[in-house]
């Protein structure tokens, strides 16, 4: 009789059963209620449907719709839904992949007839019958070449070439009733468990993301275990129309997007404003810690790139150019030109840490298929810094670091702030023991900086050249996005030869910290429009107040109160046209402006001018110097 497998549960407890027995099992003798939730199972980490057989022992838990990992798996298996409803509608089509997101799903389709947004409503219908067949995922597995027969078979010729690429011998396919997929798993026991869904979009796509390869049609759609997430979620997608940073750029007049330049935005005036106030908020607190701010070129040579590392790793996303027979490329990273200058003078410990900040533009060749407003661009700014210092001084310069991310992310009006430790990948480069210490320098900052407890690691989801914190922030609508980075670098010193005299007169070579507060200054820019749906506080508003006068006769009053503002340091202008204060007031709402300063016959005869909110609030009547004085205490405490 084979040897019994013991599971360990959250509780703690061990649970011995048979190497053979299901997850649905396990689940059932624990309780009926449990087996009736199961929706997949974990053992050592790895998630597997209810209805695998447990051929392992070690750390085991029961999934249910309440577990993050189990909404994967729901969303992963309507991507098969999705899949099988399309092949329906659109006998001959092609499988592209077909991916779980974290707020959906989508399936790339090569279909005989184009897939429009009136169909969505016909492949919804057709989803919802086969929920109601109730189809079981049945796993099946493969050797190679029974793979390759197998999606012959079904008709799947673009996945084909896919089966040589994958590592593991044994090829997993999921049959629901005559439908079969390629497909690692897992998915929930039968359709019945996806009833909560809704299509949401068809947009262009290509095979394997390739702009030069076959033309796909990507639908994308969303699920939740229970209608009240699923209307939920739904609401926040209107809402997140409504907050759209590309609508609201335009109505604010904040920046443009042209043809001309696909990924590289225009910013115009009052973008400009916004932008440099940022910039003066990170100069701010650069100062009282003790950097120096630097400027690098945005071409560099192709020798540069290669003793960085980033032509092996990244070359794919660079642009390059010939100059005088020599190949040079833009810059997609701003580090190698950091240590270009550190390198140009003989350092001593005495120096260190060596603090180098620089809001440095890079470019990126990111493909046409991907970019998106200000949130994915080919050309931005990162809010960056490289610290160098040795590894003593490690734990410290990190801790400051994360001490001026919650500073800045709070003045900025984000409070619900997460991080990720990135360990090292696969294509990691440098000593293996170094890239553990700089793991446990990060670590133990994040500790001892008010995160003990609150963060979680992301293995092997670090750069190729260290590991990283990550920082995620929450915005208005619940969604989160990923903005700040530190990162730990023993590599490239040594790839440069950097060096510092220590104090045994020695030579060594300092330990390099990468760091963003904000990341790219476009994407947050984009993420704080949506973030605030354009209602700046006070401190950021491109335009913080406007004049409105009722009639012309108190135009030149109205401008007159203009310039008092620009001059007390406020931004400011005067809406003199011959329009109705109703909707001038209407105007300068739309256009989101903070204070509106309503002056009539009443006003510029005493000097005074009449207050009110974009929100509707009045706050009654005062002479210019007291709006001032309110403005600045509202701009200077940055609420």
């Amino acid at each position: 009789m084979a040897s019994q497998l013991e599971l360990r549960l959250p509780d703690g407890s061990i649970r011995q059963v048979a190497p053979g027995t299901t997850v649905y099992e396990v689940a059932a003798s624990i309780g009926a209620g449990l087996a009736k939730a199961a929706v997949a199972g974990e053992i050592e980490g790895e998630v597997i449907e209810v209805s695998r057989p447990i051929e392992q022992g070690g750390a085991f838990r029961i999934l249910t719709a309440r577990d993050a990992d189990a909404l994967h798996v729901l969303r992963h298996s309507a991507a098969h839904l999705l899949a099988m409803a399309v092949l329906d509608l659109f006998p001959g089509s092609d499988l592209g992949f077909g991916p779980a997101t974290d707020d959906g799903f989508y399936y790339d389709f090569k279909t005989p007839q184009p897939i429009v947004e009136d169909d969505l409503p016909k492949i919804e219908k057709r989803m919802k019958e086969i929920v109601k067949e109730g189809r079981a995922y049945a796993r099946v597995a493969y050797d190679r070449a029974g793979a390759k027969v197998r999606l012959a078979e079904v008709g799947y010729d673009l996945k084909v070439p896919h089966v040589d690429e994958i590592p593991e011998d044994v090829i997993t396919f999921y049959d629901s009733g005559a439908f079969t997929d390629m497909c690692e798993g897992p998915h929930v026991p039968d359709t019945s468990w996806i009833g909560n869904i809704k299509l949401l979009s068809v947009s262009g796509a290509y095979w394997r993301g390739d702009a030069s390869g076959i033309p796909m049609q990507r639908v994308r759609g969303t699920a939740f275990f229970d209608k009240k997430s699923l209307k939920a979620h739904l609401e926040r997608i209107e809402q997140a129309k409504l907050r759209d940073h590309r609508k609201i750029g335009r109505e604010m007049d904040l920046f443009s997007l042209h043809a001309e330049g696909p990924g590289f935005p225009f910013w115009h005036p009052k973008g400009t404003v916004l932008w440099n106030e940022l910039e003066g908020l990170l100069r701010e607190e650069l100062m009282a810690r003790g950097y120096g701010e630097v400027k690098t070129p945005a071409v560099l040579s192709d020798e540069l790139w290669r003793t960085s590392g980033h032509y092996e790793h990244f070359r794919d996303d660079m642009y390059f150019l010939d100059i005088d027979e020599r190949s040079f490329a833009v810059k997609p990273m701003n580090c190698p030109g950091c240590c270009l200058i550190y390198g140009s003078k003989p350092h001593s410990y005495k120096e260190l840490p060596l603090r180098m900040a620089e809001f440095g533009g890079v470019h990126r060749n990111e493909m046409s298929g991907v970019l998106h407003g200000l949130l994915r661009v080919r050309a931005f700014t990162q809010d960056d810094a490289h610290v160098y210092c040795t590894e003593d001084q490690l734990e410290a310069e990190i801790s400051d670091m994360l001490d001026m991310t919650r500073a800045v992310y709070g003045a900025v009006g984000f409070d619900d702030v997460k991080t990720r430790l990135a360990t090292r990948p696969e294509n990691a480069m440098g000593d293996p023991e170094q890239w553990a210490k700089a793991e446990k320098a990060l670590a133990n900052a994040l500790d001892k900086n008010g995160w003990e407890g609150l963060w979680v690691e992301a293995p092997g989801e670090g750069a190729f050249y260290g590991p990283k914190i990550e920082v995620h922030v929450t915005d208005a609508l619940g969604r989160s996005w990923q903005c700040g980075t530190v990162q730990v670098d023993f590599s490239m010193p040594a790839r440069f030869g950097l060096e510092y005299t220590g104090r045994d007169g020695q030579k060594h070579t300092p330990v390099m910290i990468h760091r963003a507060i904000l990341g790219s200054m476009e994407r947050f820019v984009g993420i704080l429009i949506e973030h605030y749906a354009g209602k700046f506080p006070l401190w950021l508003a491109p335009v913080q107040a406007k004049v409105l006068s009722i009639t012309e006769k108190q135009s030149e009053f109205a401008e007159q109160v203009a310039a008092q503002l620009v001059a007390a340091g406020i931004r400011a202008e005067a809406d003199v046209r011959g329009d109705k204060v109703g909707s001038k007031i209407r105007d300068a709402t739309l256009e989101r402006v903070p204070y509106m300063l309503v002056v009539g016959g009443r006003e510029a005869e005493s000097g005074q001018v009449d207050v009110r909110t974009r929100a509707g609030d009045r706050l009654g009547t005062m002479d210019v110097a007291g709006f001032v004085a309110h403005a600045r205490e509202e701009i200077a405490g940055r609420s």
